[in-house]
């Protein structure tokens, strides 16, 4: 079967879950509008901005003048860390009717002082630091007694939701562990007990042959289109060496990833020209106190846009009424991004 002809089905081993593809709809994935750069001329500090250094919050709180990155708890907690008191179990008409307390913690985590950045623009180093953030922020979260899980993400740019522009993560961090990285945890488990080995270090293994569908790779770390990728541009980052969280890695993986982290940002902006949006995530070894031997760190990174800085794809109609669909294939993706310079279009404009 040509898979970048005919319409199929692919298999995503980490959700259960399939995906389908026809390819056929849209030969030339990446031909059509086409568009002047947007550049976005953000000033360096904004004094209306709640996250730059010095500035007051909607909250009342005030920032200090931090020189590198910046925690706090968020002011409007989708988590609260206060025991329920009473009843924290609802279940009525035979189970129809449930609802169970949800205990845990948000926090907002500044990348940089610099209110006009992003990752694809930092240095190598002040990614770095942002990597060593996220992994003291796993420890020490996922230390306290009621936290099972951390997950860590960032939403990037207004088309996903983010409502300020300044370079900036989120992480909440609670007791159950959420739906999604329950199923790939489960099934990750269930690939271990069945192969003895790693499901992602098995997969990565196989693209690092095949490499059609690799974007980026260094001495530590792989960025790759998953073959079962749903977003048009999706891309995972996966460790050349099986850990199951941040807080294995060496100084020399840190560095490795910061580098994987820049390169990525630079070709998805390179790739329309735009500051791109997209939600990225950190999916790692829960905080339960339980050896995971089967879990392999990894970065989701799901973007929306499909022709142009501003045509993206709508998950409606079908893929909300039956299941997941795309037209341009995982391949074309990547091959697509892996063409792509490493060099910022900014930096190509001066």
């Amino acid at each position: 079967m040509n898979l970048n002809e005919n319409p199929h089905r692919r298999y995503n081993p980490l959700s259960g879950e399939w995906v389908k593809v026809s390819p056929h709809r849209t030969k030339r994935p990446w031909d059509g509008q086409v568009e002047d750069p947007v550049i976005d001329d953000l000033p360096a500090h904004d004094s209306g901005c709640y996250l730059c250094p010095g500035n007051t919050r909607a909250g009342g709180h005030k920032n200090p003048d931090y020189k590198e990155t910046f925690i706090f708890d968020n002011d409007f907690a989708a988590l609260l860390p206060e025991q329920l008191k009473g009843d924290t179990e609802v279940n009525k008409a035979g189970g129809l009717v449930r609802a169970s307390a949800d205990r845990g913690l948000c926090r907002v985590l500044c990348f940089s002082p610099r209110h006009d950045l992003t990752l694809a623009r930092m240095s190598c180093e002040e990614i770095q630091t942002v990597v060593k953030m996220w992994t003291d922020q796993y420890e020490e979260i996922g230390s306290k007694d009621f936290i099972n899980h951390v997950q860590i993400f960032e939403n990037r740019g207004a088309m996903m939701g983010c409502s300020n522009p300044h370079p900036h993560g989120q992480i909440w961090a609670e007791e159950a562990i959420p739906d999604l990285p329950a199923r790939e945890i489960n099934n990750q488990k269930a690939y271990f007990v069945k192969k003895g080995s790693q499901m992602l270090s098995d997969y990565l293994t196989f693209e690092l042959g095949e490499k059609e569908r690799i974007v980026y790779q260094n001495d530590h770390f792989a960025v790759l289109v998953p073959f079962w990728a749903l977003w048009p541009f999706e891309t995972m980052i996966l460790p050349k060496r099986n850990i199951s969280s941040l807080s294995e890695m060496t100084d020399h993986e840190c560095a490795s990833l910061a580098e994987a982290i820049r390169i990525l940002g630079i070709k998805y902006d390179n790739l329309f020209s735009t500051s791109f949006p997209y939600s990225m995530g950190i999916h790692q070894a829960p905080t339960d106190g339980e050896e995971h031997p089967e879990l392999t760190l990894h970065f989701h990174y799901f973007p929306p846009l499909l022709r142009s800085a501003t045509v993206k794809k709508f998950m409606v109609g079908y893929e909300l009424m039956a299941m997941a669909q795309r037209d341009i294939t995982s391949e074309l993706s990547a091959a697509r991004l892996r063409e792509l310079p490493e060099v910022h279009f900014r930096d190509r404009l001066k």
